[in-house]
């Protein structure tokens, strides 16, 4: 515990305190919405806690409030009289069971210290537990005794760490893509412990999968593609009983980077299911799993193969400009890689970095033995030339300049963007998201005889686990449907004969439509999926009848009114991390773009839940709409909220390979 406030919270965050009565909200800092700690002002005439606005500032160069260029420089102390009327507010003790005196809270300190029995008694027995005696004997404690344990007792699990330090892939770092600033990097014994301790671990691995029946499916679901905000190809799901469960090495929320050889990485989402429904006897995968967060200290070089040595250097427009690289720790080698670009970003239109990239220093500094974060913090300080010597295995190839036009952005996961996001401008006729329509709306009319089947099978319903609209998943070749030919396999059917189906569970819709099929006339309402330009007409070959379902990328397009969403709500101690990373969201060159969960990191809050899915849309955070959001402005928003957060999602199930 905290021997200042007398309560645990990360190391570098500000203290916490129970206040006897509400406070004001002129006195409240509105980025941690807490009374203030050490407060300053803003030359636009706001105040924050001197905390929560240097990291703020490490991050963005404006004011979170009105949104005015700033720079940390320009802030000052407030006034002497607005410092003493916050230190006067009147708090309680946090140790109520033993301790139920309020006081000012600058007095809060001193009663811990030399009065407060309930801070004495936990003390005495963290001291009991550090310096065990045999036979029950123990010294105890010297009067007066304010020694405080270095580190906080945090809870059991893999990911009890300080909140908002990780190196990658977790939201509540917060720029334009998540795992830029790292509060940890104050410059104290106990930031520097951080930064070794909190790096996120990656691993390539290569898999091979076996399988009896060349025809059979894989079994699991997967999400993304170069044509989608999600950029990599993400696993959503594994099919119980199945071929990959039976193997056991994939788990939802690993990215596909190969097939058979083939790089998917920088494939359309179509592409890369055609290539893993490819039958064959033998697959060979190559996927990054991440494992969670490190503990260990950086480990020497191991001996390698030669590599090439090149220099690279990236040139910033301003210091804020974000590079768009997102750099990881490998388990079995010491250093930081490459592990994306961002599409479209500075380092993917430079076109000489590459990933799976070895960074060895950037700007002189030697980074074999050092972390994402520190190189972060390296790019992040540089005013503009960001000069790189990476180590490149031999035959890997560089990555193609991305041309402006360019409809994919992977822009979340990243930890090293080298700055504060681009200040979002968003056009006066983009206000909301115009997705791109798969859908065309078509009304058929058909007479038939009363006996006369409709002829279809349908799958969804709202009882379904991912509560799909309902849709034709076969058209018979018997039955009216067929031989009037407007009808198709993939169609939302939206009513029958003016009854709506939008909101029916799958026994519901098939009651109604057997029902109706009766009438000697019947007027079907549906959607027709358009043309997804597949360059494979055998994607759906081994997917017939009542198994058949549409692809993932076709539900995107959906109509908002078809949308089901749902509230999973997520708690978190106040060492760890939300355990997510996310995609999309405004940009200037591609307008409004919906947010996409990417990756779930173990052992985190979000992994345990096991509810939230990679390729889930985030439709709103605590019921704010996120609609026309930026990314540098939802995930502040997420950072706010330090032990529950509310994310209303749409969940749409992968495709099945």
């Amino acid at each position: 515990l905290c021997c200042e406030c007398g309560q645990a919270h990360p190391l570098l965050d500000n203290h916490l305190y129970n206040f006897q009565d509400e406070v004001d909200d002129e006195l409240i800092c509105h980025i941690c919405l807490q009374p203030l700690l050490q407060p300053m002002d803003t030359p636009c005439g706001h105040t924050y806690c001197f905390k929560c606005l240097e990291n703020f500032m490490q991050e963005y160069s404006f004011c979170p409030m009105d949104r005015k260029k700033l720079s940390f420089q320009q802030c000052h102390k407030s006034s002497l009289l607005v410092r003493n009327l916050l230190d006067k507010l009147v708090v309680l003790c946090p140790f109520k069971a033993e301790c139920q005196q309020s006081m000012q809270r600058c007095e809060l300190e001193a009663h811990l210290q030399n009065r407060c029995p309930g801070f004495k008694k936990y003390k005495s027995e963290l001291q009991r537990r550090r310096n065990p005696v045999s036979k029950g004997k123990e010294d105890p404690p010297a009067k007066g005794e304010t020694n405080t344990p270095k580190d906080p007792e945090v809870p059991s699990g893999g990911s009890s760490l300080v909140a908002e330090s990780s190196g990658a892939a977790v939201v509540s770092l917060g720029t334009a893509e998540p795992g830029l600033v790292n509060p940890a990097f104050e410059e104290t014994e106990e930031g520097e412990s951080l930064v070794q301790k909190t790096s996120l671990v990656a691993e390539t691995t290569t898999i091979e999968i076996h399988r009896e029946d060349l025809e059979e499916e894989l079994g699991m679901r997967i999400v993304g593609g170069k044509d989608t905000p999600l950029g990599n190809i993400v696993v959503q799901e594994v099919l119980r009983d199945s071929v990959i469960a039976a193997d056991g090495r994939i788990a939802p929320g690993d990215h596909i980077l190969e097939v058979n050889g083939v790089n998917i990485s920088s494939v359309t989402h179509c592409q890369a299911v055609s290539f893993l429904r490819h039958p064959g006897p033998v697959l060979h995968l190559m996927v990054l799993q991440e494992k969670g967060f490190s503990n260990r200290t950086a480990q020497q070089d191991s001996s390698c193969t030669p590599r090439e040595v090149i220099h690279v250097t990236l040139v910033k427009r301003d210091r804020s400009e974000p590079l768009g690289i997102k750099l990881i720790r490998k388990t079995d080698e010491a250093g930081i890689f490459i592990l994306d670009l961002l599409e479209g970003g500075l380092a993917a239109k430079n076109g000489k970095l590459s990933r799976n990239d070895r960074v060895l220093s950037i700007n002189g500094q030697d980074l074999r033995q050092g972390t994402p974060e520190a190189a972060a913090q390296i790019i992040q300080t540089t005013e503009s030339r960001v000069n790189f010597v990476i180590l490149r295995q031999p035959g890997v190839q560089l990555g193609e300049p991305v041309e402006d036009g360019s409809t994919s952005n992977s822009s979340s996961s990243s930890s090293s963007n080298g700055g504060s996001p681009v200040h979002p401008r968003r056009r006066p006729e983009q206000s909301h998201y115009r997705r791109k329509s798969n859908y065309q709306k078509k009304t058929v009319a058909i007479k038939k005889e009363p006996k006369e089947s409709l002829g279809i099978t349908i799958g969804g319903g709202r009882d379904n686990k991912n509560k799909l609209p309902i849709y034709v998943t076969s058209v018979q070749p018997i039955g009216c449907l067929f031989r009037d030919g407007r009808i198709k396999r993939g169609d939302v059917l939206l009513s029958i004969n003016g009854i709506d189906l939008t909101h029916l569970n799958y026994y519901e819709a098939v009651s109604a439509l057997k029902s109706n099929a009766a009438s000697h006339s019947v007027t079907l309402k549906a959607l027709e999926i358009l043309s997804l330009n597949c360059p494979e007409p055998s994607l759906d070959i081994r997917e017939q009848g009542f198994s058949w379902s549409p692809l993932w990328i076709t539900w995107l397009g959906l109509p908002s009114y078809l949308h089901f969403c749902q509230d999973i709500v997520l708690s978190k101690g106040n060492l760890e991390s939300w355990g997510f990373s996310i995609v999309g969201g405004f940009e200037e060159s591609k307008g409004n773009q919906p947010f996409f969960i990417k990756t779930i990191v173990p052992g985190t809050p979000a992994f345990r839940d096991r509810k939230l899915k990679c390729g889930d849309e985030i439709v709103a955070v605590n019921g704010v709409p996120a609609i026309g959001m930026s990314n540098s402005e939802l995930i502040p928003m997420l950072k706010e909220q330090r032990n529950k957060v509310t994310l209303t999602v749409v969940s749409w199930p992968g495709s099945l390979v």
